[in-house]
């Protein structure tokens, strides 16, 4: 049984138009339920472009069967997500989730599917993602696939069991920070994350994803990333995005969305090269580089950190 998606989507229909059709155009989408949450406007000019939104929604056709659910009132990004994710999973053991600015390869619900059914007894498989940095596979490398601990937003999977445990309100925050040793292995996940945890918990970011992020830190998880990407964010410099506009440092090298079955690690750890390259992406020299890209600033051709 294929697991059944989720879409998230606000006010954006151009984004949302492209990412529905390469959904529908993958090869199981008339197997797939599909959830499609539309949260509400936050302000009176944002009403026209909500109702256009859910105009597109009720047009959606090519799934076994379409669930929507449009809200009245604006609960935010991170709630919405939280909520939904939260809901689907109590009739259903697995999702995938998308939300409105993620285009997907055709094959992307094959390796979403056959990921989810590999790793369902094996805890330490904390979450499948559909996104990945361009990599040169290493030499030798067979597998389709490569973990890291670290969650993927960008088309992702869960179990409900993985899910349900999560601390949403991060009630342990005050302790983690106290413990020094557990910041640095936080960090070692990406130099990047203690921040991200920190403004989330502030509430001075609208984020959901660094916190499923944490919960799988705690419990040892890892997620399984395609050694080819099979999905592609087309938000990040969008002007309606509801996420901070930054240069795009995250195109990757698409599948050309033709293999059907893929070959995936049988044993959960990570891969020096993958580790050691993904790690270099969310490094300090790395991000202050994308920074100044971001803001415009003028800088001399050297070599490049990105």
């Amino acid at each position: 049984m294929t697991a059944p998606v989720i879409l998230f989507a606000f006010k954006r229909t151009d984004e949302l138009q492209k990412t529905i059709t390469a959904l529908q155009a993958n090869y199981l989408a008339q197997d797939t339920e599909l959830y499609v949450f539309v949260d509400g406007p936050r302000r009176d000019d944002e009403i026209k472009k909500v109702e256009a939104v859910q105009t597109l929604v009720d047009a959606i056709s090519g799934f076994k069967q379409i669930h929507r659910t449009y809200s009245e009132l604006n609960i935010g990004c991170a709630n919405s997500i939280i909520a939904g994710v939260s809901q689907v999973l109590k009739r259903h053991s697995t999702v995938i989730v998308v939300e409105d600015d993620v285009v997907t390869t055709p094959n992307f619900l094959d390796f979403m599917n056959q990921s989810l059914d590999q790793y369902a007894d094996i805890p330490t498989v904390f979450s499948v993602g559909g996104y990945t940095f361009p990599f040169k596979r290493p030499n030798g490398y067979t597998d389709d696939g490569y973990f890291f601990p670290r969650t993927c937003a960008w088309g992702w999977a869960i179990w409900a069991d993985r899910w349900q445990g999560v601390d949403w309100a991060l009630t342990d925050f005050d302790d983690f920070m106290n413990d020094s040793m557990a910041r640095q292995q936080f960090k070692a996940g990406g130099s990047d994350r203690l921040r991200m945890l920190q403004r989330a918990k502030s509430r001075e970011i609208d984020a959901w994803d660094i916190r499923l992020c944490y919960h799988e830190f705690k419990v040892g998880g890892y997620t399984l990333y395609p050694a080819v990407s099979k999905t592609v964010n087309i938000g990040v410099d969008s002007p309606d995005s509801t996420t901070e506009v930054i240069y795009d440092r995250y195109k990757p090298l698409l599948d050309n969305g033709q293999q059907r079955q893929f070959a995936l690690p049988k044993s959960v750890q990570t891969h020096a090269a993958y580790n050691r390259w993904f790690l270099r992406k969310f490094s300090v020299p790395v991000r202050i580089w994308n920074k100044l890209l971001t803001y415009g600033t003028q800088i001399l051709p050297i070599k490049r950190l990105a």
